[in-house]
């Protein structure tokens, strides 16, 4: 391998270098409360650990009778039924007594047997021999006093609110949201000669991410302009997200500027399209987290999403389909991963800029490069992460573009 990669990192211990930057910006993070309705991609101040066991005593998972599974049949049945708002009888042996679905099983009761299978006749209950159990959801089978079931520093989900619910949460402490800073470098933006195709793309994804975005605006290719800018941002935001400027060109000022201002922690990641991303802390104390983020849209959009999230999220967790490869694809230099877009049809994943497909950008070597300047490929219904050539016909994992964010 030539001496101009011996400096990257692997995606993965660049993510683990972003997870450490991560849990030390949380420390300095101040926390709110709200409400389980609101939890979506907020993240978890404090751990949660259980009060009591949940649930706090045996309930009924059928309609049916309560008994004791070693009594003898028949049975004689208590004059009531017990509803789920009620407090159980006392039973005696050789007694039981009919219950509604999650009503609380009397403490000598041990399973249900369910009135399809209850032949009752002059107050006394028969039936087939049933374990104890059946039909019962047991004291603390759900939740055991003392137990940890959440981590501060998590990200909660909807799904979250139904756990934190039954503990009894109304509310819980959660993080501040990250305000993030986002500058668009490069002088064909600044002066208007080119649009700027990833400042909103970023904004959007750190939106989804739960954290709050804020475009700071365009600086031209100076070195003087671009290092006031980030040191500007780092004063009012969590976090800043640069674009462009991050490669090894005669006006990319970029990298210089954060180490310049910080510590540069690493620059370029053995990921194609989006090589040249670098991570820093910068400003007072190094306290704000930096993001050089390369220009090229899809590039930019492929490497913060595999490098940059987790810092946001927490997690670098790739969920991935199975399809059928459509195409033969080569890749380039050994040494990279490859993010390869593709589109579906059916089972099959087309690679979108192959000659195969509806955007011509390759024949059969994968062009990160130009692909990565290509809007249209955007259209991709997700990508395939390989270090290794694709053939047609073989079973490939694709990691679909809606998980990112």
């Amino acid at each position: 391998m030539g001496h101009e990669h011996e400096d990257m990192v692997w995606r993965s211990a660049a993510v683990e270098t972003i997870l450490k930057l991560r849990r030390s910006a949380l420390t300095r993070t101040e926390s709110e409360p709200v409400g389980i309705g609101d939890i979506s991609g907020r993240v978890l101040a404090t751990s949660i650990v259980a009060e009591q066991d949940i649930p706090a005593t045996d309930y009924a998972t059928m309609d049916g009778y309560a008994v004791n599974a070693s009594d003898e049949y028949p049975l004689s049945i208590v004059d009531e039924e017990v509803f789920p708002e009620d407090e159980p009888p006392s039973l005696d042996d050789g007694q039981a007594v009919e219950i509604a679905t999650g009503a609380p099983l009397p403490e000598a009761a041990n399973a249900v047997l369910k009135r399809e299978e209850s032949t009752v006749e002059d107050g006394q209950l028969d039936g087939p021999r049933i374990e104890p159990g059946t039909y019962t959801y047991a004291r603390g089978s759900n939740v055991r006093a003392g137990e940890r079931l959440f981590e501060a520093g998590e990200r909660l989900s909807a799904k979250d609110a139904i756990l934190l619910g039954d503990l009894g949460y109304d509310e819980v402490s959660v993080a501040e949201r990250f305000s993030v800073g986002i500058l668009a470098t490069g002088t064909e933006i600044h002066e208007g000669r080119r649009d700027d195709l990833d400042s909103a793309m970023l904004a959007a994804l750190v939106r989804s991410w739960g954290h709050e975005p804020t475009y700071e605006g365009t600086v031209p290719d100076d070195y003087e302009a671009v290092e006031a800018a980030i040191a500007d941002l780092a004063d009012g935001h969590d976090v800043v997200l640069t674009t462009g400027g991050t490669s090894v060109g005669h006006k990319d000022y970029v990298i210089r500027a954060l180490a310049n201002l910080g510590t540069v922690h690493f620059h370029r990641v053995r990921v194609r399209p989006g090589k040249p991303i670098a991570a820093a802390t910068v400003g007072e104390k190094e306290n704000t987290v930096a993001f050089a983020i390369p220009g090229k849209p899809l590039g930019a959009h492929t490497i913060t999403t595999l490098v940059a999230r987790p810092f946001f999220t927490g997690s670098s967790f790739l969920p991935t389909v199975d399809a059928t490869m459509g195409s033969a694809v080569d890749l380039g230099p050994k040494g990279f991963e490859y993010a390869v877009p593709v589109v579906f049809d059916g089972d099959t994943a087309v690679p979108l800029g192959h000659a195969d497909s509806r955007l011509h950008v390759y024949n059969h070597q994968f062009d990160p490069s130009v692909l990565s300047s290509t809007t249209r490929a955007t259209r991709a219904d997700g990508f395939i992460l390989t270090e290794s050539s694709l053939s047609a016909g073989e079973t490939v994992s694709v990691v679909p573009y809606p998980v990112l964010e």
